[in-house]
C-alpha cells in the first residue's frame, strides 16, 4: 500500500512563503492569540517589520474592512511588545473574492497572491528582490514538506544555538576584577593618603579633574572612575556594578564587556570634564554606560527582555538622572556621557547573531565622532 500526502494549494503556498521568510529573510514567527489560518512573522531589521499571511476567504469588501481593523489592532500589540514606534506591514491574502477591492495604506501593504504561478510569484520581486529565485520550487507534497521542515529546522537550530550561547550562565570574571580594583583603590587612599573623602588625596590618585586633563594627564579619564568618595559611594556603585555588570558580561562576553566598560568610563569622564572643573570620581558613569548597553542589547532580544527594558532599566535610568539633577554632589554629566558612550560602544561591537556588519561599522563611526567631539570641546580652550 502506498501512502500519499495531499495538501491544498493554499497550504502549499503558505508553507513556501513561511519557508522563504524564515530561512531567507530571517523573520521570526509571532504567536497571536485568537487568530486562525493566519501566520504572523516579525523582523525589526527588515523594510517590512511584520509579514502576515492570511489564507482565510475574504468574500466581500465589508469583511476586508473588518480584516484591516484586525490587522491594525494586532500590529499595535506587536509594536508594544517589540518596543517599535513604527511597524510597516506586508499583508498577503491567498483567497479573495474577485469583487473585493483591496487597497494599500501608508503602513500596510496588501498583496493578493492568487496562486504560485510564475507571473504571481514574480510580482513579489518588486517588494522582496529575488523572491522568485529563492522561493522553494518543490511540487511533490512529501518532498515539499520534508524540504521545508529541514530548512526551517536548520534555521531554528542556528537561532537556538545563538540564543543558548548568549543566555547560558558563564563564569563572571571581569566584573569582579573591576570591583576588586575599586576596593583596592579605596583602601590605598587611606593607606597612602588622608582617605577617600580628601580632595587632595583623590587628586593624587588620579581623580577626573578638567584643568589637569587639559595639561596632558589623560590617564585621569580612566583612573578617576576607579576612585570613590566615601564608603557609601563605594558600596552603592559596587552593588550596581555587580548586578548590571555580571548580567551584561554574561550576555556579550568578556572582550566586548571590557571595551564597553572602558569606553563608557572614558566618555563619562570626558562629558564631566567638558561641563565641570571640579574633582570627580566614581564608577557611576561607566555603570550608566552598561545600562545604555543593556537597552541596546535588550532591544535586539525584545521578545524576551522587552518588559525588563521598559519596566526596570529605563525607569532606573530616568530615576537616577532626576535624582542627579535634584541633589547636589552628583556628577550627572558623567552619567549622561557614560550612558551615550555605552549605547554607542555596544553598537560598535555588535550583538552576536543580531547585528549586521554595517550596523557595527556605523556604531564605531558614531562612537569615534562622539569621543572626538567631546575631546575637541574639552581641549579647544587650552
Amino acid at each position: 500500500m502506498t501512502n500519499t500526502i495531499t495538501i491544498t494549494e493554499k497550504d502549499e503556498i503558505t508553507m513556501k512563503l513561511v519557508h522563504y521568510f524564515i530561512t531567507e529573510m530571517n523573520y521570526t514567527p509571532i504567536v497571536v492569540k485568537g487568530v486562525k489560518d493566519e501566520v504572523w512573522l516579525e523582523n525589526n531589521e527588515a523594510d517590512y517589520k511584520i509579514v502576515r499571511i492570511n489564507s482565510n476567504y475574504i468574500h466581500n469588501n465589508e469583511q476586508f474592512k473588518v480584516d484591516m481593523m484586525k490587522i491594525k489592532n494586532v500590529v499595535k500589540q506587536i509594536k508594544r511588545k517589540t518596543l517599535s514606534f513604527t511597524a510597516k506591514t506586508f499583508n498577503i491574502y491567498l483567497d479573495l473574492n474577485e469583487d473585493v477591492k483591496i487597497n494599500t495604506t501608508k503602513d500596510i501593504i496588501n498583496f493578493y497572491l492568487k496562486d504560485d504561478s510564475k507571473k504571481e510569484i514574480n510580482a513579489l520581486d518588486f517588494y522582496f528582490p529575488e523572491f522568485s529565485k529563492k522561493l522553494i520550487n518543490d511540487t511533490n507534497g512529501l518532498d515539499l514538506i520534508v524540504n521545508i521542515t529541514e530548512g526551517i529546522n536548520a534555521k531554528t537550530v542556528e537561532n537556538n544555538r545563538i540564543y543558548e550561547d548568549t543566555f547560558k550562565p558563564k563564569k563572571i570574571i571581569i566584573t569582579f576584577i573591576l570591583i576588586a580594583i575599586c576596593i583596592i583603590m579605596f583602601c590605598l587612599t587611606y593607606i597612602f593618603g588622608k582617605g577617600s573623602t580628601d580632595s587632595f588625596t583623590l587628586y593624587k590618585f588620579g581623580a577626573v579633574y578638567s584643568p589637569a586633563i587639559k595639561n596632558g594627564e589623560i590617564y585621569r579619564l580612566v583612573t578617576g572612575t576607579f576612585l570613590h568618595a566615601g564608603i557609601i559611594h563605594l558600596i552603592c556603585n559596587m552593588y550596581s556594578l555587580f548586578i548590571i555588570g555580571s548580567q551584561l558580561e554574561n550576555f556579550i562576553g568578556k572582550k566586548k564587556f571590557i571595551f564597553v566598560y572602558l569606553m563608557s568610563a572614558i566618555s563619562g569622564s570626558l562629558m564631566s570634564s567638558v561641563f565641570s572643573s571640579s574633582i570627580s570620581v566614581g564608577a557611576s558613569g561607566a555603570i550608566f554606560g552598561l545600562l545604555g548597553s543593556m537597552i541596546y542589547f535588550g532591544y535586539h532580544y525584545r521578545l524576551y527582555l522587552g518588559s525588563v527594558i521598559t519596566r526596570q532599566i529605563i525607569p532606573i535610568i530616568i530615576l537616577n538622572l532626576l535624582l542627579g539633577f535634584s541633589l547636589s554632589g552628583i556628577d550627572n554629566f558623567a552619567h549622561i556621557g557614560g550612558l551615550v558612550g555605552g549605547y554607542l560602544s555596544i553598537m560598535a561591537v555588535g550583538v552576536e547573531g543580531k547585528s549586521k556588519q554595517t550596523d557595527k561599522i556605523n556604531g564605531l563611526i558614531v562612537l569615534l565622532i562622539y569621543i572626538v567631539f567631546l575631546t575637541f570641546i574639552l581641549f579647544k580652550g587650552v
